[in-house]
C-alpha cells in the first residue's frame, strides 16, 4: 500500500475522529475513547484518503471485486469514495477495473422495489464488504449476509479501524468464511497517533 495515503489518512483520523472521554458504544459496551470515522470519510480529502488507501489495499492483496458494499449509515462514504477511486484511477490507466458501489438497508423497504440492498445487485458478483470501525462485527457481518442473501459472492471484508475487542474480529472472519477480512488500522494505532499529535 502506498505509505503516503494510509500514513495521511492516520493523521487525520487520529486529529478529527478520534475522542477521549466516557462513551457508550452501539454494542451497550463502555469505552474511554470514541473514533467517529464518519468526520473523517466525509471530509473531502479524508474521503479521497479512504478511497485510494483501499483501493491500494485491494492492489496489495490482489483482490479483483466488481463492487464494495456496505450496512448503512457507516459504510456509505466509504462505498461512494472506493467507487470514486476506482474511476479517477480507470482515467489514468484504462485496464484499471471499476468498482460499483452498493448500500444494505437495516430492513427492507416497505414500498417501491422492497429491495435491501440499493445500488449494484448483480448475482455471482465478486464484492467487497466494508465497514468504518469493528467493535463486535455485527454491521459487517449483517452486510455480508445480506450480499450473499442476494447471491453475490463475498471475497473480502475490510474495515477502517478495528477496535480489537475479544469477540469481533473472530467473528466476522467466521462469517466470511474462505474470504479474508482486514483492517487498515487499529484502534490502538490511532489512538497513538492522537497522542502524538497531543504532545507536538
Amino acid at each position: 500500500m502506498t505509505t503516503d495515503h494510509r500514513t495521511a489518512l492516520l493523521h487525520l483520523l487520529a486529529r478529527i475522529s478520534f475522542k477521549l472521554g466516557e462513551f457508550t458504544l452501539s454494542s451497550g459496551g463502555k469505552s474511554d475513547y470514541y473514533i467517529d470515522c464518519r468526520t473523517t470519510t466525509l471530509h473531502a480529502e479524508g474521503g479521497r484518503l479512504t478511497g485510494l488507501a483501499i483501493l491500494e489495499l485491494l492492489h496489495q492483496q490482489k483482490l479483483h471485486p466488481a463492487a464494495v458494499g456496505g450496512l448503512t449509515l457507516g459504510a456509505d462514504p466509504i462505498v461512494s469514495n472506493l467507487a470514486t477511486a476506482s474511476a479517477w484511477r480507470a482515467q489514468q490507466h484504462p485496464r484499471s477495473p471499476l468498482i460499483h458501489g452498493f448500500l444494505v438497508r437495516k430492513a427492507e423497504k416497505a414500498h417501491g422495489t422492497g429491495r435491501r440492498i440499493e445500488g449494484f445487485l448483480e448475482t455471482g458478483a465478486p464484492v467487497l464488504i466494508v465497514d468504518d470501525v469493528c467493535t463486535t462485527g455485527a454491521s459487517t457481518i449483517t452486510a455480508i449476509e445480506a450480499a450473499r442473501a442476494a447471491s453475490m459472492n463475498v471475497i473480502a471484508a475490510i474495515c477502517l479501524v478495528e477496535r480489537e475487542e475479544a469477540n469481533g474480529r473472530p467473528a466476522v472472519e467466521a462469517a466470511c468464511e474462505a474470504a479474508p477480512f482486514f483492517s487498515l488500522f487499529t484502534a490502538r494505532e490511532v489512538r497513538a497517533a492522537h497522542i502524538a499529535q497531543l504532545a507536538l
